[in-house]
């Protein structure tokens, strides 16, 4: 394909969408080579990673036909991550994003009717609304317990796809949240970062243990959704473990276009003080805050938003004498180069500590 020079939004895109996050999330190696070898030579990113989507759901859709389930799900999964990456081509809530993100709960919902109850779309009641999630259980039940995994201002709920695979080959169920701010739960219910975010949090723990099958609960919060995971394991005495994978104490609004405008989305508002004030309120303090279950967080040494100071507090306010704090010198956010290393090393840590409660 020949070469017309990568535009800036494209070139922004890339860096906020590496080829290490594509693969962490689950896109098809040769689709994310594609989707950047094409948005390189001037087509449109969100254009692209649909029309890669539909390619994969085709397969899927060919696949079940024929009765090849493995390789129908494999491809809807594939197709999954294409959707995800192609709506997080919109930070603010246009109806383009809508109907893709629609693609993708779809796409979702057909994942589970191939799962053989393995995978369930989940509603928990908050409010007048309803927080939307996806569990994904081991093939054997019961399970030796349940992490509550999500993200922050991008990559929601089934971004962990990946991850909940890795921990169900463990033995272990995954609660893939869409929070407050996030998925479905903010374009569809309506429910933006501005409220107890804690309590949130805590409606989905109420639905694992409402659930004998799921065992104990450990919570997974990555990037700013790694904050939400602190303050609610200090809230929540019936939270066993919890890992912080590259998150900020101390939010505040970034130099950075992207951040402002997923920060504006997930508040309802372009309101910048407003934004910096509630990044304010949720502010994780350590002499407030206390920590009593296992604590692990997670730096990586190459993050561009997150030093590991500003994960500091999380590490000053563990009770627990079961705290590890776990760096790759040259890990990218969220440690998306080393992918396969970090979720292995986080289902082996929350598998140990599950068990054991």
């Amino acid at each position: 394909m020949s070469g017309a020079p990568s535009s800036s939004a494209t070139l922004a895109f890339q860096r906020a969408m590496p080829m290490t996050r594509l693969l962490d999330c689950g896109m098809d190696f040769a689709d994310a080579q594609s989707l950047f070898q094409r948005t390189s030579a001037g087509e449109a990113w969100d254009q692209v990673a649909d029309a890669l989507a539909q390619t994969q759901l085709d397969r899927a859709r060919q696949a079940a036909a024929a009765g090849h389930r493995v390789t129908a799900t494999e491809a809807q999964a594939a197709a999954l991550a294409d959707l995800l990456f192609a709506q997080m081509a919109f930070n603010h809530d246009i109806p383009r994003k809508r109907a893709l993100y629609s693609q993708l709960a779809m796409a979702t919902r057909q994942l589970c009717e191939w799962s053989e109850g393995c995978m369930q779309r989940v509603e928990v009641p908050f409010g007048p609304s309803h927080l939307v999630g996806w569990l994904v259980r081991p093939r054997a039940a019961p399970a030796r317990g349940t992490v509550l995994v999500f993200g922050g201002q991008s990559g929601w709920g089934v971004a962990y796809l990946p991850v909940a695979r890795a921990l169900a080959r463990r033995g272990l169920a995954t609660l893939l949240a869409e929070g407050p701010g996030q998925g479905e739960t903010r374009l569809n219910q309506g429910i933006h970062v501005d409220v107890d975010m804690e309590a949130a949090y805590s409606q989905f723990v109420s639905f694992i243990a409402s659930d004998a099958s799921l065992g104990a609960t450990g919570i997974w919060g990555n990037s700013v959704g790694g904050l939400w995971a602190a303050r609610t394991a200090a809230a929540d005495a019936r939270i066993q473990a919890c890992c912080i994978n590259g998150s900020l104490a101390a939010p505040t609004l970034l130099p950075f276009r992207t951040f402002a405008e997923q920060a504006a989305a997930m508040l309802g508002t372009d309101d910048e003080r407003a934004i910096q004030q509630n990044f304010e309120r949720m502010r994780f303090r350590s002499e407030r805050d206390r920590i009593a279950c296992p604590l692990l967080v997670l730096h990586g040494g190459a993050d561009p938003l997150v030093r590991l100071e500003d994960q500091q507090p999380f590490l000053d306010a563990a009770v627990n004498p079961d705290v590890t704090l776990r760096v790759w010198d040259d890990g990218e956010h969220t440690i998306y180069n080393h992918a396969a290393e970090r979720t292995a090393f986080v289902a082996d840590w929350f598998s140990d500590r599950l068990a054991r409660s």
